[in-house]
């Protein structure tokens, strides 16, 4: 895997952890896992990302590379944000109702953020609440459901 651009330690180590999932669950997800080996990925942040916020971005890289290997698109409405570990679980991040406002500015309509993340909802404005469809997960599989379109609509790698 090759990682270029403003890309911190902790960035990096979140696209890692994204690629080793799939690597080891591609088979239960349905997912050419075996596709990597033979075939390089290249994980670009430009410049403007914000390097410590590598572990919020978990979620939201292994969604990407499942998207690659399904050929299946993320869905253009969703935002999500959530820590990945090795075993697939989603775990809290700080800041939620920042990036759930900044999200509802963007009108996004539908986030995914970490179960464990539920009380700070309680800090997100109504309004905003309101507009918006917030699913709380705990596991990777439930967020590849949630934010990817179904095999059908798939776009052709």
């Amino acid at each position: 895997m090759t990682l270029t651009g403003q890309l911190g330690d902790v960035m990096k180590e979140s696209a890692r952890i994204a690629l080793s999932y799939l690597r080891s669950r591609g088979a239960e997800l349905e997912l050419p896992v075996g596709d990597l080996k033979e075939r390089g990925v290249h994980v670009h942040v430009p410049a403007g990302a914000i390097p410590k916020d590598g572990p919020s971005a978990g979620i939201t890289m292994t969604t990407a590379l499942a998207s690659l290997l399904s050929g299946r698109a993320v869905r253009p409405d969703v935002a999500m944000t959530g820590e990945v570990s090795l075993t697939g679980r989603v775990l809290p991040i700080g800041g939620l109702k920042q990036k759930l406002l900044a999200a509802s500015r963007l009108g996004i309509t539908t986030a995914i953020v970490p179960k464990r993340n539920e009380p700070d909802l309680e800090e997100v404005p109504q309004e905003v609440l309101d507009g918006m469809t917030v699913f709380t997960v705990s596991d990777v599989r439930e967020v590849l459901e949630l934010a990817l379109e179904p095999a059908t609509t798939a776009v052709a790698a």
